[in-house]
This record gives structure tokens, sequence and C-alpha cells, in this order.
């Protein structure tokens, strides 16, 4: 066989996936790698796609997205969700195969090969693939645990050089659950001003906020409207993470050109699909509102319970469903860790080293992300289980 693209040969798996692999063939598992709701998809969205499908509509669909979504979007948008981002449904919108194809569309849309892209560490692994998907390179901007893991705006601002093209913003974050605070979302904001910056804003998280708090947003600065490629899904806020839609909001001429790329990739998005997150929008708020209820009480028992064990440490996330844990006492590097947590305890978790790079003083080794998207039952075995490890392992010393 011919040798495969040097893209192809150095794009690294997913750390999350290969604890899974590593669980394969166990019984008694306690999983808590991904990042999806555990709640089932509420009964209206379901049974929308069902009527549509019962009604024929399983043929192409125009390549933004079916004008009905669009406008519901739009609606959401300016009268619910608060955001100020222009959302004209004609003009604005992309509806695209989740969020992922929308933050890999908006990187090819803005990328050439060389650029650099400002992450913020700790990041979901998938944004360094997608930027070399798109020939560009990650320059890792990292936030410490004591601030909650928000950047210092000022690291931000250093980092930035002549090849600097775009940033992404992921608030609430995964894996942290960091919600940045309106201070440094200012600050951000006039960093991109200043540089004429892309903004890939991914506030899929955005409804998932605790402690009666709202999440800033860059899309409330009209001095970079024009800037800010905003990116949402359905999947968390209506705990729809297979059914694969999301969108983008963003200038026409930008959202022209994704939508040719759109075309090529995916061409459109299966209509009964469609429909059903117009009723998600419609109907379905109250639904998503309890889930975050839920996960705040999650919240609450997991960094209570994991503060309490020898060894683990963990600052209160302030969204999302993750609670990005220090291991450092323990004396190894995270990878290993987490194997021989899946060894004595039937737990998986992920390693933090593979969220982003260790940069400056943040060594992601020292951290593992736990997902408390589950049940409070399987949240307390987990926690019990945790705390037989730390004991015996300490005991050992």
């Amino acid at each position: 066989m011919r040798e495969l693209s040097n893209l192809a040969m150095t794009l690294k798996g997913s750390i999350i996936r290969e604890m899974h692999t590593a669980a394969a063939g166990m019984t008694d598992i306690l999983n808590f790698t991904v990042g999806e709701p555990d709640f089932v998809t509420p009964q209206p969205i379901i049974e929308r796609a069902y009527k549509s499908m019962l009604e024929g509509k399983t043929f192409y669909s125009q390549n933004r997205g079916i004008l009905a979504l669009r406008e519901a979007i739009h609606q959401h948008h300016k009268e619910v969700d608060g955001t100020n981002i222009e959302a004209d449904p004609e003009d604005n919108i992309l509806v695209t195969i989740g969020a992922t194809e929308a933050l890999q569309l908006a990187l090819l849309a803005t990328i050439n090969p060389g650029d650099e892209v400002i992450v913020l560490t700790p990041c979901w692994p998938n944004y360094l693939g997608m930027i070399a998907v798109a020939g560009g390179v990650a320059v890792c901007v990292p936030g410490y645990e004591e601030n909650g893991f928000a950047p210092n705006p000022e690291d931000i601002e250093a980092a930035i050089t002549p090849k600097t093209k775009a940033i992404m913003i992921n608030s609430p974050s995964n894996p942290t659950g960091a919600v940045l605070p309106k201070s440094t979302i200012d600050e951000i904001a006039g960093i991109i001003e200043k540089h004429d910056l892309f903004a890939l804003v991914d506030e899929v998280y955005r409804t998932i906020v605790f402690d009666n708090q709202k999440a800033a947003s860059l899309t409330k600065y009209p001095a970079i409207k024009d800037n800010i490629i905003f990116i949402n899904s359905f999947s968390k806020t209506f705990a729809m993470t297979g059914w694969r839609i999301g969108y983008v909001i963003a200038v026409p001429e930008l959202i022209s050109k994704m939508t040719l790329l759109h075309q090529n990739f995916a061409n459109s998005i299966f209509v009964p699909a469609q429909e059903a997150c117009i009723t998600a929008l419609e109907e379905c708020l109250p639904d998503s509102e309890k889930m975050t209820e839920s996960y705040e009480k999650r919240r609450n028992i997991i960094v209570k319970g994991l503060n309490d064990i020898k060894g683990f440490s963990c600052v209160q996330p302030g969204g999302a469903f993750y609670a990005f844990t220090n291991i450092s006492e323990f004396g190894m590097p995270s990878r290993e860790f987490c194997l021989k947590v899946l060894k004595n305890t039937n737990a998986v978790t992920v390693p933090g080293v593979g969220f982003g790079k260790s940069t400056g003083r943040l060594n992601l080794d020292h951290f593992i992300r736990v997902s408390y998207a589950t049940a409070d039952d399987k949240i307390n075995e987990f926690l019990n289980r945790l705390n037989d490890f730390s004991q015996k392992f300490f005991a050992s010393k």
C-alpha cells in the first residue's frame, strides 16, 4: 500500500476512547469519561422526529438547514437566549452536524497553513486536531487551578504574533467546567478588537451554569460582532448528543463560504432531526432547566466528595458537568493513575494529559477529568471506591 498522508499519520486518537478500550471486557464498570447527558431526549422532540418521518420528510434539505429551524434559532437568540448577535435566518445561520462540524468548518474557512490559533488550556482535545486538519498551529495559553482555570489576559496578549489569526473560547469549559468571569471576557474582547482576530466562540454548555449565574459571552460586544463565529448545538442542552445537530452564526460572507465547505462534507442534515430541534427550542427549555438543576446537585456531591478524599483536590466548576481534579499527591502521571484506578476500582476516568499541552506552570499530568453526567447513586459508589483506593494507596507508602 502507498504511504498515507502526513496529516493522517500525525493525528492522535482521543484519550477518552483509549480509556474506553482499556475498560473493554470488564464488568461492574463505573464510567465517568463521556461528556454527554445521561438523560433521554425529551419526549416531544422524539415525537416530532417520528411525525416528520411518517410524513415522508426523508429527502435532502437546503444546505444551510431548513428555513424553519434557522428561524427558530433566530427567535431563540433574539427573545430567549439574550445573545447580542446578528442571527438573520437567511444570511447568518448554518445548521451543521453537531458543533464539531461547525468548529471544523470555521477553522477551514479562516485559517491558512501556518496561521496560529490561540487555544485556552486545559481544552477539549479535538481543538488541537481540528487546527491541524486546517493546517494551522495551536498556541496554548494556560489557565491555572488557583484562578479556577481562567486564563490571564496578559498571557493571551503575550502569545499573539504576526501569524495569529484566531482564538478559541469555550465557556463553560470542557474539561474544567470553568465559567470565565465578565472581567476576563471584557479583556479578551479588547484583545480581539485590537488584533482583529477571528473568535470561535464555542458555547455548547451555555445553558449549564450554576449558582444562579449567567455566563458572560463575547457575543455582547458590538465592536467585535464581525469577528465572532458563534457555535452552539442541541446536544448538551436537550440531551441530544446522538442526534448530531449544531449550528454556527456569523457574518454572511463567512456563512457563505462555510456553506460551500459544508456541501463538500455533508451536503445537508436529516430533516426529521432538524424539525425535532424546532420543538426543542419551542417546547423543551423547561426540560433543559431541570437537567441543569440535576447537574448542579451532582456537582455539589462530587466536588465535596472528592475534596474529602486524601490525595484529591478539586476546584468548584461553575458550569458544564466536569470536575477537573488534581491528583498530584499520588506522584504518578495521569495516564498511569487512571489505569491504576481502573484496575483497582473498575471506575473509568480520563487522564488530564489529553486535554491540550502543558505550558507555563500548568502540568496537565497532575489532573484527571471526571464527568458527573450520571446518576447520584453511581456518583456515591464512585466516591466510595475512590476513597478505598486512596486509603490503600497511602497506607502502602
